[in-house]
């Protein structure tokens, strides 16, 4: 599908006795007042002392031990729960006994 675009061109208009006369007044303000000339990049850069802080370097404290190894991730080791079973998408819910297993697999199924 192509969407074509007709772009009308519009002739530029000559300005009017009253822009013409707004823009004189500019040029003669423009001329009443001294434009600020930019320093003169030509010459050579001079070079100043730059300031630097000096910062005394402190060491960090070793204070000896430090343990930063991973934990274990904990696992279940007592005897109440038989196992993990799926109620609703991905909702786990423990399961203490067989008939609590029994009913999680009946309400699932309808």
């Amino acid at each position: 599908m192509f969407i074509y675009v007709k772009s009308s061109s519009k002739k530029k208009s000559k300005p009017n006795a009253k822009q013409r006369e707004l823009k004189a007044a500019w040029e003669a303000m423009l001329k009443k007042y001294p434009s600020k000339k930019l320093a003169d990049t030509s010459s050579p850069l001079t070079t100043t002392p730059v300031y630097q802080r000096e910062t005394v370097k402190y060491p960090s404290l070793n204070s000896g031990y430090h343990d930063c190894s991973k934990k274990p991730s904990p696992v279940y080791t007592g005897t109440k729960v038989k196992g993990i079973g799926t109620m609703h998408k991905s909702n786990a819910v423990p399961i203490f006994s067989d008939e609590e297993a029994i009913e999680i697999a009946r309400m699932r199924r309808g």
